[in-house]
């Protein structure tokens, strides 16, 4: 499984400090706030961790039969001939899965941003489909 460390720790660590922060606000606002807006002030808070944890959640699992790559807000099963190859350039945010109908699909479970991390995994992640996916080796 491949997922980023740094991202998740930030968006848990941030999304606890929105919420707490929120919390607190609620219960020191001013008088003229009543009950219905201190709650709301709560839910803003919580719809902010729960966007966070959907960023964090992101990741990149094989097994025996394919791939399941789970991004913010979708969750895509693919097997291994479905999955033609991977790329990653300098500056992506995140690995690119380029898939036998013609479409691709980002892998944000791979971040960009750590670097080194994320060149171990993309190349641990090719030679997985170099050995599974059923199109031949450019090489």
């Amino acid at each position: 499984m491949w997922r980023p460390r740094t991202t998740r720790l930030v968006a848990y660590i941030t999304a606890g400090v929105v919420v707490l922060g929120l919390i607190a606000l609620a219960v020191v606002v001013a008088p003229q706030f009543k009950l219905f807006d201190r709650i709301l002030i709560v839910v803003f808070g919580l719809v902010v961790a729960w966007v966070l944890h959907m960023l964090a959640r992101c990741r990149v699992t094989a097994d025996e039969s394919g791939l399941t790559v789970v991004n913010a807000f979708r969750t895509r099963r693919l097997d291994w001939p479905e999955v033609l190859g991977v790329s990653m350039t300098e500056g992506d945010p995140w690995p690119t899965l380029d898939l036998a109908d013609g479409t691709s699909i980002g892998a944000m479970g791979i971040n960009g941003a750590e670097k080194t991390l994320a060149a171990r995994q993309l190349t641990e992640l090719k030679a997985l489909l170099r050995t599974r996916s059923e199109t031949p080796d450019p090489a």
